[in-house]
């Protein structure tokens, strides 16, 4: 059985990028039922996705700098490994915490998004880069699209613990997938392990890396708040069984495969911050104006669905850019970067799903879990405007 040497294929990379979304989301909808086959409050069990999120940002600042050193492929294939090790652990787990030790080992996917980035930005410039990641995340948005309603519909008609023997099945899968195809692209390895880590400060000194991480971890930030919250403020709302709170979640994945088409129509045209800065105010316009809906009146599931869509078309055009841009501040640090960024975005992210877990509750839910969106929002929109600045008074990238 031979093993590829060339770059993998776009489809690869989708697929594997895809997964690793799905592990986060497709067993949302049956979280209060998992609270009460585990005899548990709802806050422990929230754990599963403010925890997979904490340990995936550790995860990130030493698979960025790992793959660097040693390739990428190694290191994705060794966390495709552990997610599917994992994930069979998480179908059988018999009490909470076993349960949730497995799940924060189900975090090694988090090497396939990390590593896709990187893949992509070894093989093509940033307005490139950013067209390209626009459709492969347009493309891949289909599988957490799809999550919730699976994720639902697998608790209904069979058990939530289903969820997780798919999980494995696709863990297996990507890594047979990874072993036939996926080729190394990082050309240039650097010397040491320990010198990859001192490039870190390199990055931070950068203006620029920190206007675009910034900007992607609060645009992160909105759809983690939304995660942690909606199960608990939808469903106690407007009364919705796991089959219609799972299509209302995946309705908002809708609007990242719409954000991101539009990204890659346009991103080899634009400047990445002015993208970034119409993805933001996209998203902050939508939230409020289903804040005022709702407050006049117009209280009901369409009209929150339809609002918190924004969130998702808001970060399918910042996404790609953002991400583009905070590895092409140094090229040759491309695998740090894209770990030291993503971890800001989903140790943001866990941060705030555990504070929507702790405030949101059955009588506030849905007015403390809009006031959150929006205002992360704002915050997300001035890393933006930030990074437009910076690009007028400096036109070129920054040196140093």
């Amino acid at each position: 059985m031979s093993v590829r040497r060339s770059p993998p294929r776009v489809i690869t990379l989708i697929l594997m990028a895809a997964v690793s979304l799905l592990s986060l989301n497709m067993f949302l909808p049956s979280l209060a039922q998992m609270a009460v086959d585990f005899d548990t409050s709802y806050a422990i069990v929230n754990i599963s996705v403010a925890g997979y999120l904490a340990v995936s940002a550790l995860l990130q600042l030493v698979m960025g700098p790992l793959s660097d050193r040693y390739g990428r492929r190694p290191v994705l294939l060794v966390g495709l490994g552990v997610f599917a090790i994992a994930s069979v652990g998480c179908l059988f787990a018999e009490n909470i915490w076993i349960f949730l030790l497995f799940r924060m080992l189900q975090a090694g996917v988090v090497s396939a998004s990390v590593l896709s980035r990187a893949i992509i930005s070894d093989m093509y410039d940033k307005q490139q880069a950013a067209s390209l990641m626009g459709y492969v995340a347009m493309i891949m948005a289909v599988a957490p699209m799809m999550g919730p309603m699976v994720g639902g519909l697998l608790e209904q008609f069979l058990h939530w613990r289903a969820s997780f023997a798919l999980y494995a099945v696709f863990g297996i899968g990507l890594v047979v997938l990874g072993w036939l195809d996926v080729g190394e692209t990082n050309q240039h390895p650097s010397a040491t392990f320990a010198a990859q880590f001192k490039s870190y400060p390199e990055l931070l000194q950068s203006r620029r890396f920190w206007g675009y991480s910034l900007c992607t971890a609060f645009s992160v930030g909105t759809f983690f708040i939304f995660l942690g919250g909606a199960p608990l403020a939808a469903s106690a709302a407007f009364d919705l069984s796991p089959a219609w709170l799972g299509v209302g979640m995946g309705c908002t994945t809708a609007g990242f495969f719409l954000g991101n088409f539009v990204s890659g129509q346009i991103a080899a045209r634009l400047q990445l911050s002015s993208l970034m800065t119409i993805g933001r105010l996209l998203t902050l316009a939508g939230l409020c104006v289903g804040a005022a809906l709702m407050a006049g009146g117009l209280f009901h599931p369409v009209t929150f669905f339809a609002s918190v869509v924004f969130v998702g078309i808001g970060n399918g055009l910042t996404l790609p850019a953002g991400n583009a841009g905070a590895m092409s501040v140094r090229p040759r640090l491309a695998g740090s970067a894209s770990g030291l960024s993503g971890a800001m975005q989903v140790g943001g992210g866990a941060a705030l799903t555990v504070l929507s877990g702790a405030l949101i509750s059955e009588g506030n839910g849905i007015a403390i879990l809009m006031a959150m969106l929006i205002f992360c929002s704002l915050l997300g929109l001035v890393a933006a405007l930030y990074v437009l600045r910076i690009d007028r008074q400096s036109p070129l990238p920054e040196a140093a």
